[in-house]
């Protein structure tokens, strides 16, 4: 992807946030179980930071045998990162004296910010002030703090950072604590992770500057996400094209995707949550691999470490119990994956290695040779996972077979150490024994259901056909123009003014003229000739056949009576709007499909383009496919056949193919129009008329609103 696409946004340099050479704890105690002791505690005590600790406290003379200074203004140094444990009442002076001391980063632990009342928000306020001003970032405030375990590091006051420490390639950026918390000690089975930041309220830094930071890391394989609220949609845009650049995949959670979710999101961090479709559109687009849970999160990015997919695996199933190999092997179907068929040479070795009675093709049942024969299992494992058509072999353990599991496990890391696919295990047994623990302990973190398995595989392969498939020229909008937020005061263009617009960006559109009389009308009808639609004209009438003002199939005879019907209709309907008239147009063409285009501007993401057919396919079914804008070509084409309705345009059971590519054409045309007016709020074409191939499209009708 061009450098140039991300000019508008200059990513901070966080190099001295994650790896400081000093740093100065303000509100660092003596006193047990304190914010400020343990904070304390976790630098001095639990990490390998072998850089310069200074505490801050006035009422002390020494915190944990170093010696205090009584504010950060009596530092001897500006240091890269001032953490602050004080109440929220003195945050905003100690930050100023920081950043006229010229320190880099405050990391403000301390909470009573924007998430709580208006006196926070007005503080938090001054904090983006003064970051402005003197030039010293700040992390939080309101959150946990950050660490690097691969230092390791730990700037939190978290007891639990201690227990933590495995360090490994993943990077993990949220705004909550808790959940950050609980994946990290996913290394319980075996997930290892490098970075972790927890920004809280971001008034400054955001994770989207982490997620950039982490796809600069050399040490970062793959960027977990969980997000409660964008406070830039187009920073976090910017930061995951870069990660996709990288070859980084980044695998999100987003909260809020109900409105119950949404409300705690807000008030947790006072962030924007968006709209769970638009949101969703946005991690397709990006690449963001989007999960459901916490475990799904940790599934999927352990995945990603083991190996980046082509997006063309076929899967191997090694198994010494039958009915874990079958339902293992349904669960690969469900997910609408491929088992691998074994080469010549695979079957060879596999008989060699198996009794008769085993099962050797696809899914592969050991039976009893796991306890009674483990040199076999440990051959038999090898040549699947060596077969010329497998990309990944998963090993269901559907119970715990003490010491003979513990065995079954070290041959399981024996042949990963050799092979170049990954073989992924998924424990069963509630019971987590001693091959459990080995699993873990070699890095081959156990997947704890076929379920959680299938929803992760199926996320890994497409991903990797993402990959292969995106076009890397592509950029959002929104990345260079930033998201205008909310609309104001906004007007809707009258019908003619919208067909005039769209007809001069090249979208096909009717000719539609306006009759101010039944007279005009009668002329009009008579100069275009043929069946006619008539429609009342008036910016307070938006919806016009719910008031009766829309006649179809009108002829030049009946047009003076049309249009006296649709005025009389209006005027009972709504006697407080104005009335311009009624717009004659051609109707077109009998026995087209039905389809609609629309735009509205998200506050988080900005213009998003929604297209669907018509009638009972989107209001009953809602069946509809979204995209951010640009859309090219081959964009709008992806959007028409991932309709569930799709088979209606290609000739479903004899119907005549519809103008596929006029239809695509189209798409792409609005998108450009949208583009290019940044003050359109919204924009509807119901309906867009599809002809047969060879006959094109038009749009019959166009409501546009745009900021007034």
């Amino acid at each position: 992807m061009p450098r140039d696409a991300f000019e508008p946004y200059v990513f901070p340099d966080l190099t001295h946030l994650f790896a400081p050479r000093t740093i100065a704890v303000l509100g660092a105690s003596e006193k047990p179980h304190s914010i400020g002791n343990h904070a304390m505690k976790n630098i001095v005590e639990h990490s390998g930071f072998g850089g310069t600790v200074y505490p801050v406290n006035p009422k002390q003379e020494s915190v944990m045998g170093l010696p205090c200074v009584p504010d950060i203004a009596s530092l001897p140094e500006p240091v890269d990162v001032v953490m602050v444990v004080i109440p929220a009442t003195g945050v905003v002076a100690a930050v100023e004296q920081a950043g006229q001391k010229g320190c880099s980063f405050a990391v403000i632990l301390t909470s009573g910010f924007s998430e709580a009342d208006d006196w926070g928000r007005a503080e938090e306020a001054k904090l983006v002030e003064i970051s402005q001003r003197t030039g010293i970032r700040i992390y939080g405030p309101n959150c946990p703090g950050l660490v690097n375990l691969n230092l390791p590091l730990g700037m939190t006051f978290s007891p639990a950072f201690k227990d933590d420490i495995a360090p490994g390639p993943i990077g993990l950026a949220t705004q909550g604590g808790g959940l950050g918390r609980n994946m990290i000690q996913h290394n319980e089975r075996g997930a290892q992770f490098g970075l972790w930041s927890s920004s809280g309220n971001e008034c400054d830094l955001q994770v989207a500057d982490f997620v950039h930071h982490m796809a600069q890391d050399p040490d970062i394989k793959v960027i977990g996400c969980l997000v409660e609220g964008f406070k830039d949609g187009a920073r976090f845009a910017a930061a995951c094209a870069e990660a996709a650049r990288k070859g980084k995949p980044v695998v999100g959670l987003k909260v809020g995707r109900s409105e119950y979710g949404a409300r705690a999101a807000a008030s947790h961090t006072a962030s924007i949550t968006g709209s769970a479709e638009v949101n969703s559109t946005v991690f397709r687009q990006l690449g963001v691999v989007e999960v459901d849970d916490l475990d799904e999160l940790v599934d999927v990015a352990m995945l990603f470490c083991r190996k980046i997919p082509t997006g063309d695996e076929k899967i191997g199933v090694f198994a010494s119990s039958g009915g874990a190999a079958s339902l293992c092997a349904d669960n690969v179907g469900m997910a609408g994956l491929t088992l691998a068929e074994f080469t010549p040479e695979t079957a060879e070795k596999l008989a060699a290695a198996l009794p008769a009675y085993a099962n050797m093709s696809n899914p592969i049942d050991t039976t009893s040779i796991s306890i009674s024969h483990p040199d076999a299992y440990r051959e038999a494992l090898a040549a699947c996972a060596s077969d010329a058509n497998v990309g990944l072999v998963l090993a269901p353990l559907p119970m715990d077979y003490g010491d003979y599991s513990v065995v079954n496990a070290g041959s399981l890391k024996a042949v990963q150490d050799g092979a170049a696919v990954p073989i992924v295990p998924i424990w069963m047994s509630e019971r987590q024994g001693g091959g459990y623990r080995k699993l873990a302990a070699s890095g081959l973190v156990p997947f704890r259901s076929l379920r959680n398995m299938r929803k992760a595989l199926r996320r890994w392969v497409d991903y990797g056909a993402w990959m292969q498939a995106r076009d890397e020229s592509w950029v959002p909008a929104i990345v260079g123009t930033g998201s205008r937020g909310e609309a104001g005061a906004t007007r809707t263009l009258s019908e003619v003014e919208g067909k005039q617009a769209l007809a001069a960006a090249g979208v096909p559109a009717t000719a539609p003229e306006l009759a101010a009389t039944s007279g005009e009308a009668a002329r009009i009808a008579a100069r275009m000739g043929g069946r006619l639609a008539f429609k009342i004209v008036s910016p307070e009438i938006t919806h016009k056949s719910d008031i009766g003002g829309v006649k179809l199939n009108v002829t030049p005879e009946t047009a003076a009576a049309a249009h006296d019907e649709i005025m009389a209709n209006a005027r009972k309907a709504r006697p407080d709007a104005n009335l311009n008239g009624v717009l004659v147009e051609p109707m077109a063409p009998e026995g087209g499909i039905e389809a609609f285009v629309g735009i509205s501007r998200d506050p988080v993401f900005g213009q998003v383009m929604t297209f669907g057919l018509g009638g009972i396919y989107v209001e009953m079914f809602a069946d509809v496919t979204r995209a951010m804008l640009p859309v090219t070509g081959e964009m709008a084409r992806t959007m028409i056949g991932a309709l569930k309705s799709s088979r209606l345009l290609t000739g479903y059971r004899g119907q005549p193919e519809r103008d596929i590519a006029a239809l695509a054409d189209l798409i792409v045309k609005v998108s450009d129009y949208a583009v290019a007016t940044p003050e359109l709020v919204e924009m509807d074409i119901n309906p867009v008329w599809v002809g047969t191939a060879g006959e094109g499209v038009m749009a019959l009708d166009a409501v546009i609103v745009v900021e007034a």
